[in-house]
């Protein structure tokens, strides 16, 4: 672990790592107005970890998360509740205020939109039963086409072949008209599902060769592409064991979905003074789910970048800072890929560091870690790691260390050479009876129990979490605005470069939410 100053934390004294239950978390005394237009007429101040962190205010967090929930409720009309998925009005709202905000320190930053298509997929209804049992635990596939004309089909369920990777693994005459049954494994479920279309399967059955059930994605659509499910292992199992002992299994299935292709933006502000060739640069994304408003996931960290970029005008840094609103997340980390794929390696190289931040004020939360070490991410990982180390520990919170595996908008940088990581509270996952020790909150509970639903509004943050998180980002911002003495050089970078970044590719499985193998 490396000894890195870590600056006295300003106000956390009356904060600690136990969960504030809602009834608990501080009153407002006031309503602080928001300011995103800095006027200064005094020179600024050198850049200063404990001055920046002084400036982060709960009041005002909790009055942009306030703002984006109004926002949130311009895609009712099309989506019947609150929501910031891409291609909605509520996500349009939240660009708008974003650039909005930021336009406002054009003195300070330089302000791109970064255009592209992507890919949105809605799931309007879903159902899939197995001989005469509806199956509970089968979820339908993101991007997954609907069923013929949106109306439910019906055939024998057939048992593909070993993983189901392989044209030779389909039987044609036994699949055709009927319901392809194939094992999860090593290849993507686009695949899977292409290869049951091409055989004339009506629809397909991705089971897990785990108890649990499968989350996934197809990826980018295909003309082959068949509705596809996921369903767990156990649900699978009984099912299963019928169709190897030469039993048939009648199944029904049926989705009613769309996938459309949109245009989207990135929204990227950079500091006009600091040395360009050494740029720290942080993102959140500014999308949500379509089920809800997403103001935890991810409007707690989109909106921590927000207030720290207005603050962060009051001083003068060494190095550039860039900050990134990311489009596209919650669809596959659409909008981050496309940035780092489109980098020209020259621009690669300047970036020194990428720190994610999605979903800092889960109700239930841990105070986590993503767990990037140097020896299988790109060299510099392991640093940025222990600066949230050295800080959670020098203001005696607990914190724990999560997987590094794919799920946030760091995967295109870690892929592409560029040191990487960040924190967390927690999504769907489960707290432990030892976490409750250690932050408060309830074990055996998701961190938050409103992932990805219509309840992750204003009333789902944690406050305290919230606030001790986002001054731990103004200190990460500051640390590197200020200087990168000690911080690993960037090492020489062709496509996909350094050894790192192709163990990190080789160990990941998901990318984004869903599983993509």
């Amino acid at each position: 672990m490396t000894a890195m100053k870590v600056l006295a934390l300003h106000g956390l004294a009356a904060l600690s790592g136990v969960s504030a239950a809602r009834s608990q978390q501080r009153p407002l005394t006031h309503q602080s107005p928001l300011a995103d237009t800095v006027t200064d007429t005094t020179e600024k101040k050198a850049i200063d970890s404990e001055a920046l962190q002084g400036t982060i205010k709960v009041e005002n967090l909790l009055a942009r998360a306030k703002q984006l929930y109004e926002i949130a409720k311009l895609g009712e009309d099309e989506y019947n509740h609150p929501t910031r998925v891409i291609g909605s009005k509520g996500h349009t709202g939240t660009l708008e205020y974003i650039h909005s905000a930021l336009a406002n320190m054009s003195d300070y930053y330089t302000l791109e939109k970064q255009p592209f298509t992507a890919v949105s997929g809605q799931i309007y209804e879903a159902r899939l039963v197995l001989g005469d049992e509806v199956a509970s635990s089968a979820w339908p596939m993101g991007l997954t086409p609907p069923t013929k004309d949106r109306q439910p089909v019906s055939g024998n369920l057939v048992l593909v072949e070993n993983e189901g990777c392989e044209a030779d693994d389909y039987d044609g005459d036994k699949l055709k008209g009927n319901i392809a049954f194939i094992l999860r494994g090593s290849c993507p479920f686009g695949t899977k599902s292409e290869l049951a279309g091409k055989n004339g399967a009506v629809a397909a059955v991705v089971y897990n060769y785990e108890d649990d059930s499968v989350s996934g994605t197809l990826g980018t659509p295909l003309k082959d592409h068949v509705a596809t499910f996921g369903l767990s292992g156990e649900e699978a199992a009984p099912v299963l064991k019928k169709l190897k002992s030469g039993k048939t299994v009648d199944t029904i299935a049926y989705i009613d979905s769309v996938v459309e292709k949109i245009v989207t933006d990135n929204i990227i502000a950079q500091t006009i003074e600091g040395d360009k060739e050494n740029c720290v640069m942080l993102g959140g994304h500014s999308d949500s789910v379509a089920e809800g408003p997403g103001i935890n996931d991810d409007g707690s960290g989109s909106l921590t970048l927000l207030e720290i970029a207005t603050q962060l005008t009051k001083f003068k840094v060494n190095n550039c800072v860039r900050f990134a609103w990311w489009a596209g997340e919650e669809e596959g980390l659409l909008g981050s890929d496309y940035y780092v794929y489109n980098l020209p390696k020259e621009e690669n190289k300047k970036i020194r560091l990428f720190m994610d931040y999605d979903m800092l004020a889960s109700p239930n939360f841990a105070y986590q870690v993503y767990d990037a070490r140097n020896d299988v991410n790109p060299v510099g990982s392991q640093e940025l790691r222990d600066l949230y180390v050295d800080w959670y520990t020098a203001h005696g919170l607990n914190y724990t260390f999560i997987p590094f595996d794919g799920r946030s908008d760091y995967d295109g940088f870690i892929r592409n050479g560029i040191p990487g990581g960040g924190i967390a509270t927690g999504a769907e996952g489960i707290k432990t009876k030892e976490e409750e020790k250690m932050f408060g909150g309830k074990k055996g509970d998701w961190y938050d129990p409103c992932y990805h639903q219509l309840c992750d509004d204003v009333s789902n943050l944690n406050l305290t979490a919230w606030e001790v998180n986002a001054k731990l980002v103004a200190h990460s911002v500051a640390t590197y605005a200020k200087s990168f003495e000690g911080f690993p050089q960037r090492v020489e970078v062709d496509a996909k470069v350094t050894e790192g970044s192709k163990t990190y590719a080789r160990s990941v499985k998901y990318h984004g939410g869903k599983l993509f193998i």
